[in-house]
């Protein structure tokens, strides 16, 4: 019998790293393999494991810590262990290395974050060389002191062809400062005539409600965006830093194309102006007149339909 491939992460919440974790335990069930989706620490209930239910997909949560994981390691014998996010690299390599068992780890992460959480950024990606190694764009596998191989997200398509669109703007992703949330508030306010919305939640999240003065309706967390895909005409993604964001993916895959600042791996995934838009890092004046010009030209095909219909035959 085919041996478990174990996904390995640490986490209490919904964001891009579960979402690619529930896509490639899908992609790899689908593709005849077993995979188990492996909480490092039981937070309680999770969107993630919904999601996974959902989908028929086994997972399991741990009480945390390198000694437990270890020993759950050593009696299962999957045949191979993934980790994602920081935490989980630190200690599923240590772990697998005790257990016997082969470990890859996923680096996600544009941002350089500080303080304690920049400690362990730096200790995960200096111990990396203790196992394989797999980024998500050639901007997160330049910053590994080791050689990495370079593996972008990715979503499944859908089966039915998308429908119109609304002419609506949306945010997707956690309220933090590396994600923009305030940057986006402030689009709001220099673009009218789209509707703006925002799907996520996170510190940063009553700043930016404050910040958009009413321009924006802020929906909170949901857990996951493929009933509210319908909803939105174009997404924003205002970080200051990326990667390969999977909000990025799945909107394209449901037929909602991106305007975003060319960081990270957007500019391998979107062409300025062909099936997107691209405004240089930072450069909030110039990301408004993009999603203005898509404003412009969705509000004008509409209207061209409008005359079509109501002309006289």
């Amino acid at each position: 019998m085919t041996r478990e491939i174990w996904l390995l992460l640490d986490s209490s919440g919904l964001g891009g790293i579960e979402s690619h974790v529930a896509e490639l335990a899908a992609g790899l069930a689908a593709a005849g393999q077993r995979p188990r989706v492996a909480f490092l620490t039981d937070f309680g209930a999770h969107p993630l494991r919904d999601r996974l239910d959902a989908a028929g997909l086994a997972w399991e949560a741990l009480p945390g810590g390198l000694r437990a994981l270890a020993g759950r390691l050593r009696a299962a014998r999957p045949a191979l262990l993934h980790t994602h996010g920081y935490k989980a690299n630190l200690l599923g390599r240590i772990a697998a290395r005790l257990a016997g068992i082969p470990v890859v780890s996923s680096f996600h992460a544009g941002e350089r974050p500080a303080g304690a959480v920049g400690l362990y950024d730096l200790a995960d990606r200096w111990t990396a060389g203790l196992a394989g190694r797999v980024a998500v764009s050639r901007q997160i596998a330049g910053r590994l002191p080791w050689p990495a191989e370079v593996v972008p997200n990715f979503v499944a398509l859908p089966d039915a062809a998308p429908g119109a669109r609304p002419l609506t703007v949306a945010f997707v992703g956690r309220m933090v400062p590396e994600k923009g949330p305030d940057s986006f508030a402030a689009l709001a306010k220099l673009v009218a005539g789209p509707r703006f919305l925002a799907f996520g939640d996170g510190p940063e999240r009553a700043a930016a409600e404050a910040a958009a003065a009413g321009r924006v309706a802020f929906r909170g967390a949901v857990p996951g965006m493929a009933p509210h895909w319908a909803e939105v005409g174009l997404l924003a993604i205002t970080s200051r830093a990326e990667g390969l964001p999977l909000a990025a993916l799945e909107a394209m895959a449901a037929g909602v194309p991106v305007a975003a600042f060319a960081l990270g791996g957007l500019p391998e995934l979107v062409s300025d102006g062909v099936d997107g838009w691209l405004a240089p890092p930072g450069d909030l004046p110039a990301l408004a007149a993009r999603v203005a010009a898509w404003a412009a030209l969705d509000a004008a095909a509409r209207e061209a339909v409008g005359s079509c219909r109501n002309r006289p035959r």
